[in-house]
């Protein structure tokens, strides 16, 4: 069954804030490593937000193929991982940040 146009294209739209997301955590995790002083910590906020980034690129095109699979095959949407993993990748990345701040001090 074709799934009405709407919904495909608010399918793509979330797909594309997932991509987004994506960019700005990588693009986070350049700045950190180029800008801050080298440090462990620096390291460790650096790959905290390239996994952050990462889970977003591919949690957000896998939930966009389960959706899309979903309405063309007119079955329940349903929840996925993909925003709950990448909201608890955000939040360790806003920890390891904080930690930084609170320790960079010094």
């Amino acid at each position: 069954m074709e799934p009405d146009v709407r919904f495909s294209l608010a399918n793509e739209r979330t797909l594309l804030a997932y991509q987004r997301t994506s960019v700005a955590m990588l693009a986070a995790a350049v700045a950190v490593v180029h800008f801050l002083e080298r440090g462990p910590l620096s390291l460790l906020l650096g790959l905290a937000f390239v996994l952050t980034s990462a889970i977003a690129a591919v949690g957000g095109y896998l939930r966009f193929r389960g959706v899309e699979r979903a309405m063309r095959e007119g079955r329940p949407i349903g929840s996925g991982p993909a925003a709950h993993l990448l909201s608890l990748a955000v939040v360790v990345s806003l920890l390891v940040a904080t930690a930084y701040v609170l320790l960079a001090r010094d």
